[in-house]
């Protein structure tokens, strides 16, 4: 896919959104959203291929924003948003239980895999700050941000 085809596809996304009925969800869960939407089309012109967004599991709470291939490894992104660069960096919210829920959770992903590729897949955790800005969105991309240690 071209950058040309990721623009005209991240465009005609926000021309539908502007049409469709106003959102009833809480202002922060819209930027939460929006962020993830903005985080999607910058990784993917960066080359990542997007595999898995809001993932859920029935077994454990939460979900995974983005998961994406990068090569051979196998990434998965905490997205956090931002409408402004303010005091608190949306990364200092990735605390030791937001880490050990997303090894939970990416593990569980994992088992979808064929048992036989599952223990060879390279599996990063990347944190990608988005800041929602009046000028446009800025990223700020923290990879092997959360610590794989076992739970």
């Amino acid at each position: 896919m071209t950058l040309a085809t990721s623009s005209l596809q991240q465009r005609t996304l926000e021309l539908l959104q502007r049409l469709a009925p106003p959102s009833t969800l809480p202002a922060h869960l819209q930027t939460g959203l929006a962020g993830e939407q903005a985080a999607l089309f910058h990784l993917r012109s960066l080359g990542f291929t997007i595999v898995a967004q809001r993932w859920t599991t029935p077994t454990v709470r939460g979900d995974l924003d983005l998961v994406a291939w990068d090569g051979p490894t196998l990434v998965i992104f905490e997205i956090k948003t931002r409408t402004a660069r303010d005091f608190a960096a949306p990364e200092s919210a990735v605390d030791a239980p937001k880490q050990r829920q997303l090894r939970l959770l990416s593990r569980a992903y994992l088992r979808q895999l064929p048992r036989e590729h599952r223990d060879r897949v390279p599996i990063r955790f990347d944190l990608l700050s988005v800041y929602l800005l009046p000028t446009g969105p800025e990223f700020d991309h923290f990879p092997d941000a959360v610590a794989r240690t076992s739970d």
